[in-house]
């Protein structure tokens, strides 16, 4: 580690509380698109800094900042080329050193994202273990000789079309990659790989963040005989981690992703960041077993604290479907230790749940954040979640995301939901750039995506002064959720399956709390199993478009109406 990377002295540490993330929300932020401060066109660090007594004021409990590490950004940071420093685009360490002073005063925790499963090939342990067989880093990733013929050793395919093998004419091998060819796989296999990576993760935590995104965690171990993937035939609908366009999701992975070995790893992980308080794991595990892998993933209290996968961040909307997904997860963890969940229903490589799910439907925006926020483990919400943007309509001109340009027309990638972040309706960029360095420019560059046109309606100055908006729905949600013990630490359980409606019962020290929705665009009315009577309603929490019978033993919805109660 060089001088420039050692770490200042952490400011005081937060206050313990170990289990915050248990019921905890976390904020994405997704940097490149967030607050420019310096008038180049892309989001930076003063410029999230500059934007957290927002994030504050919303009343979730962390921050998670996608990548912001040096990286030639041929994935957007999520191709790592130095894991111990920030790239010049985003600022300095320094400038991330702010950011935590401040949020602490916020009483925010800071979260970062760790991609440990690939680096970039511009990584100096890439470079050096390319240069020949028999260099030091020689087995730091994936290498495989080609079959007879000169085909890659096997059908491994990358989520990013194509083989996941590239030829390298330096050691005249393949080199494995998951995603894109500039990603190469890093070797798990390997215990030096493992300590070098451990290292750097304690690098951030010694500088004082409070938890760690570990991003495509599964993916980080392969099958070391290399054996070749069964085929299932082109699916009828996207299985989750690719859509069905791709030919990625015509394999069953049992070889390339999900391997037993990750779970030691992760025990690993979990020893080093035990050792600091409150820091937490949440991991992304993109399988088609969904909760099932993170139920495993996130067992015994020995490896990572929470999961999410992608169940609830496809097109499915609806009761049964999401009744299913719970369900899975509740018979798999039917108690704390036998896993955690973080629900996420958006992020930054998914079209935006306000048109995903909603249809751009504000009843139907409102319902699935009470959804989301009553469900039994963490949330995590996604920048412009609380303000119900669209996905944006990007040209494919203006398209970034080389996942997009693969795979367009189909498939149009990730960039409608990455576009800049409407602060102001009255300025041309949404507010996106601004402060000090931007007003002294004489021009200031173009945002690195196109500002969407149906954002400007829905800005965050819109929204300040309208008390309707859904800013404030999420705020007095928010705020609302932390007094109640039965959504914040109490258990689960699933009422029977009733057409259109979803609901459950969270209960807590004898408290007990009826959650059910109208996850439908038409009235309904709901009868209560027999024994459940509703005491009365907890009307302060912003649900709307429900009332009781007298008698409290049925409901009726109106559409998209939410209901929450306490029972007799």
């Amino acid at each position: 580690m060089s001088k420039k990377q050692q770490p200042k002295a952490s400011p005081d540490p937060v206050p313990t509380s170990t289990d915050w993330w248990r019921s905890g929300v976390i904020y994405q932020v997704y940097p490149r698109s967030y607050a420019d401060s310096n008038g180049d066109g892309i989001g930076d660090l003063p410029g999230i800094t500059r934007k957290l007594d927002y994030i504050a004021r919303l009343g979730v409990d962390a921050v998670w900042l996608s990548p912001f590490f040096k990286s030639p950004m041929k994935d957007f940071g999520y191709d790592v080329s130095d894991y111990c420093d920030v790239d010049p685009m985003f600022g300095t360490l320094d400038d991330f050193r702010e950011l935590v002073a401040k949020a602490r005063k916020l009483g925010l925790k800071v979260m970062i994202d760790q991609v440990l499963s690939h680096c970039s090939d511009q990584h100096p342990w890439f470079i050096e273990s390319r240069s020949s067989r028999t260099n030091p880093k020689a087995d730091w990733f994936v290498w495989a000789d080609a079959k007879p013929d000169g085909n890659p050793p096997n059908n491994w395919l990358s989520v990013f079309g194509g083989s996941s093998w590239q030829w390298d004419t330096r050691r005249r091998q393949y080199y494995l990659h998951n995603f894109l060819t500039s990603q190469p796989d890093l070797n798990f296999h390997n215990p030096e790989v493992q300590q070098a990576l451990l290292d750097s993760v304690k690098f951030w935590l010694d500088l004082g963040v409070n938890g760690l995104r570990l991003d495509a965690i599964n993916f980080c171990y392969h099958d070391e005989k290399l054996r070749n993937n069964p085929g299932t035939g082109e699916p009828e609908a996207s299985p989750g981690t690719a859509p069905s366009t791709n030919p990625y999701s015509w394999q069953k992975h049992v070889y390339d992703r999900s391997r037993p070995d990750a779970l030691k790893f992760l025990q690993r992980m979990r020893a080093l960041t035990d050792q600091y308080p409150d820091a937490t794991m949440v991991g992304e595990v993109g399988d088609e077993s969904g909760m099932l892998m993170v139920a495993k993933y996130t067992a015994d209290g020995d490896k990572l604290h929470m999961g999410y996968c992608f169940d609830l961040l496809t097109e499915d909307f609806n009761a049964p479907y999401i009744r299913s997904v719970i369900d899975k997860f509740q018979k798999a963890a039917p108690t704390p230790d036998k896993g955690w969940a973080c629900w996420a229903i958006s992020n930054h490589d998914v079209k935006r749940v306000a048109t995903r799910w909603a249809g751009q439907d504000p009843r139907a925006e409102r319902l699935a954040a009470a959804l989301q926020l009553s469900l039994r483990g963490a949330s995590c919400i996604y920048q412009g979640d609380e303000l119900g943007l669209p996905e944006a309509d990007v040209a494919f001109e203006d398209l970034q995301d080389p996942y997009g340009i693969t795979m367009w027309p189909e498939f149009k990638g990730r960039d409608g939901c990455r576009t800049p972040f409407p602060w102001d309706a009255d300025k041309d960029d949404l507010g996106f750039s601004g402060g000090k360095k931007v007003r002294k420019l004489k021009k200031k560059a173009k945002p690195w995506l196109p500002v969407s046109p149906a954002h400007r309606a829905l800005a965050v100055s819109e929204q300040e002064d309208d008390p309707d908006a859904l800013l404030h729905h999420y705020r007095h949600l928010l705020k609302w959720r932390r007094n109640q013990p039965e959504l914040m630490q109490g258990e689960l359980a699933l009422l029977p399956a009733d057409g259109a409606v979803l609901a459950y019962v969270r209960e807590h020290a004898g408290g007990r709390v009826l959650c059910a929705f109208n996850i439908s665009d038409k009235p309904v009315k709901f009868a209560l199993p027999q024994g459940l009577k509703i005491a009365g309603l907890l009307e302060d929490s912003g649900a709307t478009g429900a009332k009781a019978a007298p008698k409290g033993e049925k409901i009726s919805f109106e559409p998209y109406g939410a209901l929450f109660a306490r029972l007799a």
